[in-house]
């Protein structure tokens, strides 16, 4: 929804303990969403398979459709017919500030679902991103002892967990991944200094808004800017859309420089769009972006792995 207004405007600080607001909204539009379904669906239509692991309701045919249309496997989803699918009712007022309500729904199930069978089917890389946290430590584990490698993606649930929770989650990641509240959250809460992280996790990627990105490795520290948009529409579903280009970069063997790249195109196209999963890709538009966000050699790498 689109509050057309301010939000900090309504609020009084010393009324806070007796809040009580509602806000009259211009706009209602359902969209299609979860955060590892965005990433899916970028990873798809960037032309990889990505197999798309979690719990839904029975309200999922319809979804389960869209996905597949667009590359993504959805053979392991877990269905639990007696209740829906999680949403996210947010509101979204002028300078872009969002106040949201999340319902669980199926996600509650997550930890019914066991990833032992991944290997076999020869998953890669794991991506454990926002979902039950007691499942999300549970992945975690399971990848350790499996010994499949896996991307640590805290995401909002960095606000519900403790720390040692949180430790669990990045101790032995090839890639942790957040927003820079997030990682700053993260080390409040684990204890860690940004040292100790760099030692527990192959390679950090923090996004930094309209500064980037930054990326931490063994081998050093590299920081990429955004590629300029055209427009703020909705910041739903950004920082999905970045992972699903980083990954599809770094999966086809670009750099990581290049993959941060493609990320970034990837995010600004869901910015100026509504939704997560609304925008369209086009080749020919995406690597004049990159080009002149990146120069011509960056377009010419990327471009060797991007679909038609």
């Amino acid at each position: 929804m689109h509050f057309p207004g301010k939000f900090h405007e309504l609020l009084m600080v010393e009324q806070l303990d007796r809040i009580s607001l509602s806000f009259l909204v211009d706009d209602l539009v359902i969209h299609k969403g979860g955060s590892g379904a965005n990433i899916a669906f970028g990873l798809g239509v960037l032309g990889r398979r990505p197999l798309l692991v979690g719990a839904v309701g029975g309200d999922f045919a319809e979804y389960r459709l869209w996905l597949e249309e667009h590359g993504v496997d959805c053979s392991q989803i877990h269905v639990a017919p007696d209740v829906h699918t999680a949403r996210f009712i947010c509101t979204t007022d002028d300078a872009m500030r969002q106040i949201g309500s999340f319902y669980t729904g199926a996600m509650a199930r997550s930890a019914e679902i066991d990833l032992a069978g991944l290997p076999a089917l020869g998953v890669d890389l794991t991506l454990i991103g926002a979902s039950d946290p007691a499942a999300m430590v549970q992945y975690t584990k399971q990848c350790l002892e499996l010994g499949m490698p896996f991307a640590a993606d805290v995401s909002q649930q960095v606000t519900r967990m403790d720390g040692a929770d949180i430790r669990t989650l990045v101790e032995g990641a090839r890639y942790l991944m957040t927003n820079d509240y997030e990682w700053e959250l993260l080390l409040q809460k684990t204890g860690w200094t940004p040292a100790q992280v760099a030692e527990k996790v192959d390679i950090r990627i923090t996004t930094l808004g309209e500064n980037g990105v930054q990326i931490v490795g063994r081998d050093g520290e590299l920081k990429v800017g955004v590629v300029p948009e055209t427009g703020k529409v909705d910041p739903t579903g950004v920082g999905d859309a970045f992972r699903a280009g980083f990954l599809a970069g770094t999966e086809q063997g670009l750099s990581l420089e290049r993959s941060a790249q493609l990320g970034s195109l990837i995010a600004v196209q869901v910015l100026e769009s509504h939704g997560g999963q609304e925008w369209v890709w086009d080749r020919a538009a995406g690597l004049e972006r990159l080009g002149d966000a990146y120069g011509p050699d960056a377009a010419a790498e990327i471009a060797a792995i991007l679909p038609a």
